[in-house]
Formats: structure tokens, sequence, C-alpha cells
């Protein structure tokens, strides 16, 4: 009689393959004579690295196929903002681990540096696959060798980045999925109208309060208006689709003025029902690309105190380098900038009434 395997025992040990994780820790220094007791944490770490690069990427693009559609489904958009969520859980995990690795002296790190060469975070493929993934191309990526950034890799390895690279990124898919949001236009309320109105007002407001100020100098008052800004300012973006498809081109900027201006409603009426979980995928996201910053910037001032100023074993200018990273490698950054169109709740135009009965939760009473 046979047993079906489906149901067969199975070992803890051999489930997890532990004989070849807790075996894969082979120390240069040990194999080329001298054993570096630092060098076994710096492998263990970045095996991690790649362990949850490799669940990251996992979860992302499970993300991105319920965004593969014309018609989301609002349950998968609840799906996406929890395995998102988790993302960002583990993406804090990797900002910890760095404060492990500095447990490591820079003198316990030079124990082995030099059998490392030409070895580098650089050519980590996973982490190079989610950057592209999530939508940092290769036209926006700072090169640090006359080669594209995926010469290191195999011949596999490299066909897949151009696949990746070609195909749309999770910045697509999101910027797409706004651009098809219902609610710009509906009936009797134009939301770009009402909003530029209320633009209009508020500053108008705050100008007024601000030149009737007794306590304020004449220069004071100049420099608090400037700074104030006005609709050909902080609010051009959203007054002016021409200047926002310029600013497309010129490279500054990459959403959409269509997903620009759905992005600011769902931050605007997010507190609506129907707008909740949209809101709060936008919200997962921007911390996400946060949290990756703030991995970068961990990450460079780790090298800078094991390293200063010395290049990087992949040939960069290692810090240097990772800061520039730091400031130019945020993927949704337009997504942060929602919040300088953003206005007080006080000022926000009112919904009409059946727009907001569309927004809400009811059913109807027979």
């Amino acid at each position: 009689m046979s047993t079906d395997k489906k149901y067969s025992a199975i070992h803890y040990h051999s489930y997890l393959g532990l004989e070849k994780i807790l075996g894969a820790q082979n120390c240069r220094s040990k194999e080329l004579g001298v054993e570096a007791h630092e060098e076994t944490l710096f492998i263990i770490v970045h095996q991690v690295y790649e362990l949850w690069f490799k669940q990251i990427i996992h979860e992302v693009d499970s993300v991105m196929n319920l965004f593969k559609t014309n018609n989301v489904d609002e349950k998968n958009i609840d799906i996406a903002v929890l395995r998102l969520e988790r993302v960002n859980e583990i993406i804090k995990l990797l900002i910890q681990q760095i404060k492990v690795l500095e447990t490591m002296t820079p003198l316990d790190f030079l124990d082995f540096r030099s059998y490392l060469f030409p070895a580098s975070g650089f050519q980590s493929f996973q982490f190079r696959k989610l950057e592209v993934m999530l939508g940092l191309k290769i036209e926006k990526r700072i090169a640090y060798t006359p080669h594209k950034y995926y010469h290191e890799f195999d011949t596999e390895q490299q066909k897949q980045m151009e696949h990746i690279e070609a195909s749309e990124s999770l910045f697509d898919l999101v910027q797409g999925w706004l651009e098809r949001t219902p609610f710009l236009e509906t009936g009797d309320f134009d939301f770009k109208g009402k909003y530029m109105e209320a633009v209009k007002k508020m500053l108008d407001k705050e100008k007024s309060a601000i030149l009737q100020s007794d306590y304020l100098s004449e220069q004071e008052k100049e420099m608090r208006l400037r700074m104030n800004g006005d609709t050909d300012t902080f609010f051009i973006h959203v007054f002016d689709e021409a200047y926002h498809q310029k600013l497309i081109e010129e490279g500054k900027v990459k959403l959409s003025f269509k997903a620009t201006i759905a992005a600011l409603l769902i931050q605007l009426y997010g507190n609506e029902p129907i707008l909740q979980l949209p809101c709060r995928l936008l919200n997962v996201i921007t911390e996400m690309d946060t949290l990756l910053t703030n991995w970068r910037y961990s990450h460079a001032q780790m090298v800078m105190r094991m390293l200063g100023k010395k290049t990087g074993t992949g040939g960069s200018s290692g810090f240097e380098y990772l800061m520039e990273t730091v400031k130019k490698h945020q993927i949704f950054l337009d997504f942060h900038n929602i919040s300088t169109l953003l206005i007080p709740r006080s000022e926000v135009p009112d919904l009409p009434p059946t727009l907001k009965r569309t927004l809400g939760y009811y059913y109807n009473h027979i």
C-alpha cells in the first residue's frame, strides 16, 4: 500500500535546507591561510540580506500582478497594502542589520577586506532587480563605471534585467491605476476646478494675514510672502498641465499630470470610506521609498566608518557614490511631493451629496 507523498513526514532540518544554508559560510581568509574571526559575521549578514531581498521581490512581484489589469479589484488593494506593509517591516530589519555589522571595527574588516576583490555589493543581482521592478530604470541610475550596471552579471541574468527594464515597473502600474481614478470629474463636481478655487482662497487669506501683521517688518513680510508661494510656484503643477508636462520632459517630474491630480484627490479625501484603502496604498508606498532611502543612508554611513574615503571593492568611489544614490535613487519622490499641494482640511472643497454617497458605504432599505 503506497503512502500519499502529500502527507509524508518531513523533518525541520530538511524542510529548511539547513545543511546547505549552514554550510554556506566559506571564509576566504581561512582558505588563504589565516582565518579572520569577523569574516563569518560579514558573510552571514550579507546572506541574510539576500534572503530578505528574495522575500521582498516575492511580495512586490505579487503586488505588481494585482495591478496588471485595467480593472483593479478593490479587494486586491487591501492585499497589496498588507504585502507592502510586510515589505516595509523587512526593510526596517535591513536597517537594523547594519548595526549588527557595525559591531565589527574598521580594523576587524581590514583583516580580510583584501581577500574580497573584486566582489562587491554592486553585484547583488536581487537588489538591482528589485530597484528596477520598483521603477529605478537605467536612464535614472547613477553610473559608476562606463558599462551598464548589469554588465557583471552572467548572460541569463543580463537577459532578465533587460526584460525587467523593458517591462512596466510598480511605479508605472500604480500611475496607470491612478490615471483611471473615476472621481476626478463626476457630475456637477469638477475636482480640479474646485481645488484651484480653494487654493486661491487659501493663498489670498494667508497673504492678507501677512500684509496686515503689525509685528512683521516690511522685509519680513516680503520674505514670508515669497516663502508662502502663489499659484505660479508650489501649485503650478496642478494649475498648468503644459508646465507639468515640460517638467516630465526635462526629467524633473515623473508622475503624469492626471495621476498627480488623482493622488492629490485621494490624499485630500482619504477619510471617505471608498478612498481609505487607496490612501493607505499611497502612504505605504511612500513609506517604502523613505525606508529604502534610510537604508541607503545608513549603509553609506557604515561604509564611511569602515573605509573612510577608500574606493569600494567593486571600483566605485565608495562613500561618495553611495551618498549620491541616497539623493538621486528615490523612486517615488513625486508621491512625497503631493504633500506640497495639500491644503488645510478647513479649505478642502465639500463633496456634492451624491458623490459623497458614492464614496461611502450604504445600502437601500426596502
